[in-house]
């Protein structure tokens, strides 16, 4: 039972990362209609950002998290406004081959300046736990874990009662409609995708202090955050991370019970069985 309760633990706090990855896909498929191939490789240069601003100006790596989000809205903001802006509207095709061109170019641009180097955020309480009971709880990951849902209840705040918000949900349901209604679709899909990007940068910078960054990581990562979008579904960013939660569950007891070789079989298995299935979503939206 012991052992039972450590997995779940684990997996819950793995969990929350994947959750946080998959907010910002979530949110650029969900206005957008764009799914990002480059999302990971926003998560690695996110991760890089709070490396470099850890070890060469000693700021704390969670301390670095708002530096690092206001870094990668600025490149996302850009990347949506005068690339991505010029084929939103064609063919989906399209978009796929611009965002996956997009991720083999930031993959190489990051091995040409960080080299290929493992690289881990290792502040003095990345090791530290606690005892709960018969279950030990890492430290890093719980705080994580805390990051993460913070981020997906201001994020669901922001989109339901700020006017800006508003305009970003309003243009998801029906573009014409937030049109006539005063809505700068370009200015809104910039928001958003930088939006997109920020998230992708926080959970860049927390995946840094619970594992390794290296230049193509971010392959795994967009993986990932696409089956934990389609889990926890594109309107709903705590849906998101409760599908990242039932995800890291899984992994985590696959790992222990089966072999870890298993945990890719299993993670894109459930979402075979999802688009089967063929509900919108798991967790529907409140």
């Amino acid at each position: 039972m012991a052992l039972l309760a450590q997995i779940v633990v684990n997996g819950v706090l793995l969990g929350g990362l994947y959750g946080l990855m998959g907010l910002g896909m979530g949110l650029v498929w969900g206005v957008l209609n764009i799914v990002n191939l480059a999302h990971g490789a926003l998560i690695m240069l996110g991760g890089y950002a709070v490396y470099y601003l850890y070890t060469g100006a000693g700021v704390d790596p969670f301390a670095a998290l708002p530096l690092a989000m206001l870094a990668m809205f600025a490149l996302g903001y850009a990347l949506q406004r005068w690339l991505l802006g010029l084929v939103i509207r064609s063919a989906q095709l399209n978009t796929l081959l611009v965002t996956f061109g997009l991720d083999v170019l930031l993959s190489y641009l990051a091995q040409l300046a960080f080299s290929a180097d493992l690289r881990t955020i290792n502040p003095p309480y990345a090791g530290s736990n606690f005892a709960l009971g018969p279950v030990t709880v890492p430290l890093a990951p719980l705080a994580a874990f805390g990051v993460a849902l913070l981020l997906a209840a201001g994020l669901q705040a922001f989109l339901v009662r700020s006017r800006t918000g508003r305009a970003i949900r309003a243009t998801a349901q029906n573009l014409t409609a937030a049109r006539l209604h005063g809505v700068n679709p370009k200015r809104v899909y910039a928001l958003t995708f930088g939006l997109g990007a920020a998230l992708a940068g926080a959970a860049g910078g927390l995946y840094g202090v619970v594992s390794q960054l290296t230049p193509y990581v971010g392959v795994t990562l967009t993986a990932r955050s696409f089956v934990v979008a389609i889990l926890g579904g594109l309107d709903n960013p705590l849906g998101v991370i409760a599908g990242g939660v039932v995800l890291g569950v899984a992994e985590a007891a696959t790992a222990l019970y089966l072999d870890p070789t298993y945990v890719n079989v299993i993670s894109f298995g459930m979402l075979v069985v999802v688009l089967v299935l063929r509900p919108s979503r798991i967790f529907e939206r409140a």
